[in-house]
C-alpha cells in the first residue's frame, strides 16, 4: 500500500494565512508522504534480502517515525483547519469534558496557547487519554518524540517555523491567534466523539 498525499487546496484563502505560506506547507507535507513511502519500500526490500538485523536497517527504521509522524501530524493539522470561522460549541461533549477538567474554555485555550508560545519548534497537540479520562496539551518537539502512548490527538497546531515565518516572522503569538480563528471545531468534536 502506498500513501497518497491529501489535497488541502480548499484551505487557500484562509484568513491569516497567505496562499504562499499554505502552498509551501502543502509541498513540505507532500515530501513527508513521499519519504514515508520510500522508507517503507526500502525496509521491506531489506527484510526480504535478510538485512533486517543490520545497522543500516536500524537507522532507516529510526527515521521512519520522523517521516510517518510528519505526514500524519500535517494531515491532522490541515484537517482541523477551516477557511471559514467555526465557533467553539460550549454545549458539545468535548466542551463539557474540557470545562470539567479546566473549569472554563478560556483556561484551556490559554494553557494551549502558552504551550504553543514556548521557545522551540514542534507541535502542540490536545490529546485525550481514554484510560485516565484526561486531556493534555502536549509539546511534541520532534515528530517522533514526545507523544504519550495511548492518547488520541484531537487538535494539532504546527509550531515549526515553516508554519508561520513567511506571514508572521517572529510573531508566533499572532500566528497562534490566526490559527485559533481557523480551527474547524466540527472536526475536533468529531475526533472526540469517535472515542469509544
Amino acid at each position: 500500500m502506498t500513501y497518497e498525499p491529501k489535497n488541502y487546496d480548499h484551505l487557500l484563502g484562509t484568513p491569516g494565512f497567505s496562499d504562499q505560506l499554505l502552498k509551501n506547507h502543502f509541498t513540505l507535507y507532500q515530501g513527508y508522504v513521499t519519504n514515508t513511502n520510500k522508507i517503507i519500500d526500502l525496509m521491506m526490500s531489506m527484510v526480504k534480502e535478510g538485512k533486517a538485523g543490520t545497522p543500516e536497517f536500524a537507522e532507516i527504521k529510526r527515521r521512519f517515525g520522523w517521516e510517518f509522524n510528519g505526514m500524519r501530524l500535517h494531515e491532522y493539522y490541515f484537517s482541523n483547519m477551516s477557511k471559514t470561522k467555526k465557533t467553539f460549541n460550549k454545549n458539545s461533549k468535548l466542551a463539557k469534558a474540557l470545562m470539567q477538567q479546566f473549569n472554563t474554555y478560556e483556561n484551556w485555550e490559554s494553557a494551549f496557547k502558552a504551550v504553543g508560545a514556548m521557545r522551540g519548534i514542534g507541535w502542540v497537540i490536545l490529546v485525550y487519554d481514554p484510560q485516565g479520562k484526561k486531556f493534555f496539551n502536549l509539546w511534541v518537539n520532534e515528530h517522533d518524540l514526545g507523544h504519550c502512548a495511548g492518547t488520541i490527538p484531537l487538535l494539532i497546531l504546527d509550531v515549526f517555523e515553516h508554519a508561520y515565518m513567511i506571514d508572521y516572522g517572529l510573531k508566533k503569538a499572532d500566528y497562534i491567534n490566526a490559527f485559533f480563528n481557523s480551527i474547524d471545531w466540527d472536526e475536533v468534536n468529531k475526533r472526540f466523539e469517535a472515542i469509544k
